[in-house]
């Protein structure tokens, strides 16, 4: 259901479709062109081919859309193919190269990049009147523009990486395709063993098997972290006569080890691995140094900032209830989410207190801020509502007494906060808010209304600020569903068409279960931008 007034959102228009006729004489324009033709998408994969280009190339369309040329096609497999397609992206200008099809038919390529891909144009030539085929990759390596190109993506996206998992994905996303390479591991230190943080395009039994070697090992990723000098090797006879005991399991042709350098120490080792020949001329050499260093330097900033994470995190599990009271006569159901990776610890919280055998006291409430110092506010308010409120205060007593406390502290963070006294026996609760959003009542019926609870200044900024209560029923059946703001809230959503529609869940959820209500809430939520703290409650019998 859509509450009223809440914006529709529609569909994006569609992309250009060319008319029967014009897609027609397209064909028939292409097809009276000398020579064939196909085209290549961003990933290098032929997305089309004319009959003629499929002629020349000695295949069926069916088997080359979707396909890598050099995979598709053998006799392409030569690296000035690939060199030349990566050039053409980089540069955005035309490039050219003569391949030999077995047994004796030369082809001329020419290819034409755009944004969104390559034309190629396919020609047979006479070798003794082409011009002379470009240097190899596995001779010459990739062109200079090509490399720096690389280098500096990688500088640019490795500087949005967060957590360690974020500097494995984005360093595989950018290095394998960049570079041609069909493996990469990420290893670093840990204790006196090398642990594997992070791979592509090896199995899980090769890595379970390197995985925790002793850095004593004999092993080039092993002798890189004492060293810091990087190794290449571009044949496995290269790589036994340096290291003896390696033994030949990963399918590979070419290798390079590279150490993850961070304030001027190795900090972990990079392995780079390749099912072709490969030279590694000096250049290339130099700027897959460079590379590495952006990696450990990452890695150095995200393996901190995971520390602190997980710090922060265990902080805010420990000041949050494990468990909640078991009350005769109230069905309760609890969630936390934290919120994304990058955005730091929250402070939301909720609490369940059990005040005598017949009232409870319900509190839930959000501190600013998403760092250590909101953790720790958060338990040092937790605390403090739940002193006040067995000591029997009234609920706008309870939020007064905390936001003295606040201000005596001069935290700098402010906190919104809700707090609810419930009556078992004469089914009445009072409730009061520190600026915090409104609880709602679903009603036995299903009708689900907003209590509309008078306002209240946030924790921490007025000392004598006070907070006027409401008093309500608890009729039979009905569901009290305290949040924070995290699950509503959302940019570009109106406040209150969020909280209608989350009123409208809340109709349609089943109150007999409340995991399964409090369950379909959370997943109805934005996504994770911010801390999500839910607490329902259903007075029963």
């Amino acid at each position: 259901m859509r509450p009223a007034g809440r914006p529709r959102t529609l569909p994006l228009p569609s992309g250009r479709t060319a008319p029967p006729g014009e897609a027609a004489a397209v064909t028939a324009f292409i097809d009276r062109l000398p020579g064939g033709s196909c085209a290549l998408d961003m990933n290098g994969r032929i997305t089309f081919v004319t009959p003629a280009g499929a002629d020349l190339l000695g295949a069926g369309p069916d088997e080359l859309v979707g396909a890598l040329p050099w995979e598709a096609l053998p006799w392409m497999d030569v690296p000035q193919v690939e060199d030349r397609y990566r050039a053409a992206l980089v540069s955005h200008q035309p490039q050219a190269f003569t391949v030999l099809r077995p047994p004796d038919t030369w082809l001329a390529f020419e290819l034409y990049p755009d944004p969104s891909g390559v034309s190629v144009r396919i020609t047979g030539t006479d070798p003794s009147e082409s011009a002379p085929a470009p240097p190899s990759a596995s001779a010459a390596g990739p062109s200079r523009a090509v490399l720096l190109y690389q280098l500096m993506q990688l500088a640019a996206t490795l500087t949005e990486a967060i957590g360690v998992q974020d500097v494995v994905d984005q360093a595989a996303d950018q290095l394998l395709p960049a570079l041609g390479a069909q493996g990469m591991v990420l290893m670093a230190p840990d204790d006196d063993r090398l642990r594997i943080i992070g791979h592509r395009g090896y199995s899980a039994d090769i890595i379970d098997r390197f995985d925790t070697v002793p850095l004593s090992s004999d092993l080039p990723v092993a002798r890189v972290l004492t060293t810091g000098v990087p190794y290449f090797f571009t044949s496995f006879t290269e790589l036994r006569r340096a290291f003896p005991a390696t033994v030949h399991e990963d399918g590979m042709a070419a290798w390079a080890v590279l150490p993850l350098i961070a304030s001027g120490r190795p900090r972990g080792s990079l392995l780079l691995s390749y099912r072709r020949p490969r030279a590694f001329p000096p250049g290339e050499r130099a700027v897959l140094t460079s590379m590495a260093g952006l990696v450990g330097q990452a890695l150095d900033r995200a393996r901190l900032y995971d520390t602190k994470d997980d710090l922060a995190h265990r902080l805010q599990s420990a000041l949050l209830p494990h468990t909640l009271p078991d009350v005769p006569g109230l069905k309760v159901a609890a969630r936390y989410l934290p919120a994304a990776q990058g955005l730091g610890v929250g402070g939301d919280f909720y609490d369940l207190i059990r005040l005598d055998e017949h009232t409870v006291g319900a509190a839930i409430g959000d501190v600013q801020g998403h760092n250590v110092d909101a953790a720790a506010l958060m338990g040092q308010v937790r605390t403090a509502v739940h002193a006040h409120a067995t000591v029997g205060s009234a609920p706008d007593q309870v939020l007064a007494g905390t936001n003295r406390l606040l201000t005596d502290l001069e935290p700098g963070l402010f906190t919104s906060c809700l707090y609810i006294h419930l009556d078992l026996t004469t089914r009445l609760a009072c409730v009061a808010t520190a600026g915090h959003p409104p609880p709602l009542l679903r009603h036995a019926d299903g009708r689900t209304e907003v209590l509309p609870v008078p306002p209240g200044l946030l924790l921490g900024i007025e000392p004598d600020s006070r907070y006027p209560a409401l008093e309500f029923p608890l009729p039979a059946g009905c569901v009290l569903a305290l949040y924070t703001d995290g699950l509503v809230e959302a940019p570009g959503v109106d406040l209150d068409d969020a909280t209608a529609a989350l009123a409208g869940l809340l109709e349609q959820a089943d109150p007999a279960d409340l995991d399964a209500m409090a369950g379909t809430l959370i997943r109805h939520a934005p996504a994770p931008g911010d801390d999500i703290a839910l607490l329902l409650i259903s007075p029963c019998g």
